[in-house]
């Protein structure tokens, strides 16, 4: 318990000092007899990226047990008393994460609800250096739902302006606004809507800027103002929604 609290602190600090995602892989570039950091970087094995029918184990009608899985690229004399994994696991529909800690082994099963997208990637933390962590690539996946014939798009990432920031406009008063989409279903034509206000980031945006094919678009905005955005993605069918952005403009 004495770790865990430990690591929940060292995380939080994390997040308030780095603008990456939430680790900073480069803090410690070795450890112990000059093994490279890099090396105890998780490798992903199940479920696989951007899987969309992936069932696990249904339990009931809305839940299914999962099993993750994940190997390490070299073998050392590095016990589980020296090291241990997280896995980190996000309900991209509510952005909503959960920890499982902590783990010894290379697998673990945990339980999801059916017809939600995830994200998931493992967390290397060290027992006895705080500030050795690695963490793995980020995966996605849809865990199937019951009948389920169309899968909802991801929620797109938003890139640019990044959240928090103070943004400058250029010489004809326009910003950059950048986003990556992704979906589930394989052939699926996305289309964007981009919305921007001063209000809440959910006024109805204006044709422009709505059924876009592009992942980037400039919009003319105010100078000393906080702006609120986020991206609708649609397949076609269904819609996603992604989390809101604040910045501000010089």
């Amino acid at each position: 318990m004495k770790n865990i609290l430990k690591y929940f602190s060292f995380f939080i600090i994390l997040n308030f000092i780095s603008c990456d995602d939430g680790y900073n892989n480069t803090q410690v570039n070795v450890i112990g007899s000059g093994i490279p950091l890099s090396s105890f970087k998780a490798v992903l094995g199940a479920p696989e990226n951007n899987r969309t029918c992936f069932t696990g184990k249904s339990i009931s009608e809305t839940k299914s047990e999962v099993t993750f899985k994940w190997s390490d690229q070299i073998k050392t004399d590095f016990s589980e008393d020296r090291y241990y994994y997280i896995l980190e696991i996000t309900d991209l529909n509510i952005n909503v994460t959960k920890m499982i800690t902590p783990i010894s082994r290379n697998s673990t099963v945990v339980v999801l609800d059916k017809g939600t997208p995830y994200s998931w990637r493992i967390i290397t933390q060290s027992n006895t250096d705080e500030s050795v962590v690695v963490a793995s690539e980020l995966w996605k996946f849809y865990l199937a739902g019951n009948g389920i014939v169309n899968y909802v798009p991801f929620p797109a990432q938003l890139k640019t302006p990044v959240s928090g920031s103070t943004v400058s406009r250029d010489a004809n008063d326009m910003v950059t606004f950048s986003w990556e989409g992704s979906d589930p279903d394989v052939g699926d034509t996305l289309s964007y809507t981009l919305f921007v206000d001063a209000l809440d980031g959910e006024q109805i945006p204006p044709n422009d800027q709505s059924n876009l094919s592009s992942n980037t678009l400039k919009v003319k905005l105010n100078s000393d103002t906080i702006y609120y955005w986020r991206i609708e993605t649609s397949d076609g069918k269904d819609s996603s929604y992604s989390l809101i952005s604040a910045f501000r403009t010089k």
